[in-house]
């Protein structure tokens, strides 16, 4: 796919809880076609300890208002100053980059998104496009705590959300692979994105109960274009750039110890 360098506006900042910040922003021009899974390479102004731009997945577009969101995790300066920025302030970016989810073979197929913390932003693009298309699905979100779900009400709307906190404050108690939705292995597909220990926990599932499962890769990233090395992973087809050859990865070319 063709990538674009773009001066995207900031039209809302808002704060979701201690650590999430949801960025929407637009263009002057109708906004490239973005793919469910894709992500852009963010250059962080105004953020003199950053030097390089920062991988940030596409939270969700918005034809309708010409919007692009980003779901914004503080947890350095580079995000802190994304974070911060105001109404009016613009934003750089390369966009799209990487690769797509895939669509599931049958308008029947029974799917879950399983998702955790930043994990989230894909899968409600993915949730939407595949309402979208006809398909029906359900997210399962799993957190620390209440205060750590986030969007909730946005994946309500595109399907049945079910949900575990780890001290019980919301939904399930537990891990979100410990759900008992996963008590019988019902599913046709299943999409994941999160930390890894919560992928590799939901490939074991998924290949254990022989379900076609994809997982979006959050490895670190310096250029998005394959020329650094630095998100290089083990597959079964050798060492490949997450960036490039990813994020998203059919988990059984994944070399992971699952």
């Amino acid at each position: 796919m063709k990538k674009f360098i773009l001066d995207l506006t900031v039209v809302e900042n808002q704060r979701l809880n201690y650590q999430y910040v949801l960025l929407k922003l637009t263009h002057k021009d109708k906004l490239p076609l973005i793919l469910p899974g894709q992500f852009a390479q963010i250059r962080v102004d105004g953020s003199p300890e950053t030097f390089l731009r920062r991988p940030i997945s596409i939270n969700f577009v918005d034809t309708e208002r010409n919007e692009l969101w980003l779901l914004i995790q503080v947890v350095g300066p580079g995000t802190r100053r994304m974070a911060e920025m105001k109404i009016g302030e613009t934003l750089n970016m390369i966009v799209p980059l990487g690769n797509s989810f895939s669509a599931p073979n049958s308008l029947d197929a029974r799917i879950a998104l399983i998702g955790g913390g930043v994990g989230v932003a894909p899968l409600l693009m993915f949730g939407e496009w595949l309402h979208r298309f006809g398909y029906t699905c359900n997210f399962m979100i799993g957190a620390r705590s209440k205060v750590d779900l986030l969007q909730l009400d946005e994946l309500s709307k595109y399907g049945e959300v079910y949900t575990t906190t780890e001290d019980g404050t919301y939904g399930e108690k537990g891990f979100i692979t410990q759900h008992s939705l996963l008590n019988t292995p019902d599913f046709d597909c299943i999409y994941t994105c999160g930390p890894t220990p919560m992928m590799k926990a939901v490939a074991r599932y998924a290949q254990e109960n022989n379900i076609f499962c994809e997982a979006s890769l959050e490895n670190m990233m310096a250029c998005g274009f394959g020329t650094c090395l630095c998100c290089v992973t083990e597959t079964d087809k050798g060492n490949l750039c997450v960036c490039t050859e990813g994020p998203v990865f059919n988990v059984t070319n994944l070399k992971w110890q699952i």
